[in-house]
């Protein structure tokens, strides 16, 4: 209804302070999460301290941080977001740049993220460009310790190209890892496929590469073409690597010779090694004498002059 967000957190209040009613603290905890499910902003901050203290749920530091960060979150400093948002669409990146900035210092995810993304494409000419990398790189590190998944991703992609940073193939693998783990995403699994593919940060093992590949397509259609062409690749290197590591004298062993081409089979070998010998050598001495001496250049035919016409009879 209309009221509901003034109603229950008054209920909430008479169950707390057990104002006519019995004191109920799990009652209250009720009331509270339907109000803040409707964005009542004291609702938010009474789970808040419930939370905070223990009272009628069990004590969770971690829980009242997140509800007071979203207390924090809903007052009147975050119109700035819109007007961060507004500056950008209308071409001044500069000015959003600053404001999304100003607002990422003070938390908010959102602002984070997107002044990352602005520097991450050097839009802000009020940025020097030896600094946009590193600042970007540090956005994207907050934003991804708030559950951003493209964060973390970008964060595995820094550290895998060097951008505003040193080359970490190992910190990639981790932020890859991370947003396959937390986030179940495709890009980080293919990413981790194709680095265990080549061994880069990681011991090269074509058999999880394959299983990172296969994960991907199961976490997104999108992914499936993009991992079918790397299973063929990875099919071809596999084969490579099979021929290549493959022991012959190994497998000549398992073989029984005198039981497969009779007792005297080392004979026949070197008899049929000798007729093919002397097969090629017989081959190469015809061809040799059958190639006709090369001759020499031909003289070019001069011009001719054009026959004069006949004459009709007279």
């Amino acid at each position: 209804s209309k009221d509901i967000n003034s109603i229950i957190p008054a209920d909430s209040f008479l169950f707390v302070d057990g104002i006519g009613v019995k004191k109920d603290y799990k009652q209250a905890y009720k009331y509270f999460n339907l109000a803040s499910q409707g964005g009542h902003i004291l609702a938010f901050y009474n789970l808040a301290q419930m939370h905070a203290t223990g009272t009628g749920v069990m004590r969770s530091c971690h829980t009242a941080v997140e509800l007071f960060k979203n207390v924090c979150e809903r007052g009147r400093w975050s119109e700035r977001l819109m007007t961060a948002y507004n500056s950008y669409k209308d071409g001044n990146t500069n000015s959003a740049v600053i404001q999304y900035l100003l607002l990422a210092e003070q938390g908010y995810e959102v602002a984070q993220s997107n002044a990352a993304f602005i520097l991450d494409q050097k839009e802000a000419s009020i940025i020097e460009e030896n600094e946009t990398y590193p600042r970007a790189l540090l956005h994207w590190n907050r934003a991804a310790s708030q559950g951003y998944t493209a964060a973390r991703l970008k964060l595995g992609d820094y550290h895998f190209y060097g951008f505003g940073t040193e080359v970490d193939y190992e910190t990639a693998f981790i932020h890859y890892r991370l947003a396959t783990e937390q986030q179940h995403s495709a890009q980080a699994m293919f990413n981790l496929g194709y680095m265990h593919e080549k061994g880069l940060g990681i011991k090269q093992d074509i058999h999880l590469a394959k299983r990172f590949y296969d994960m991907a397509a199961d976490a997104s259609p999108d992914a499936q073409v993009p991992v079918f062409l790397a299973l063929c690749k990875l099919g071809i290197i596999y084969a490579f690597q099979y021929v290549r590591e493959i022991n012959v004298k190994e497998i000549f062993s398992y073989l029984d010779m005198d039981q497969l081409f009779g007792p005297e089979w080392d004979l026949y070998l070197m008899t049929i090694i000798a007729l093919l010998l002397g097969t090629v050598i017989a081959y190469r001495q015809r061809q040799h004498q059958g190639v006709p001496r090369p001759a020499g250049p031909r003289p070019a035919v001069p011009p001719q002059e054009p026959a004069p016409e006949q004459q009709p009879p007279q």
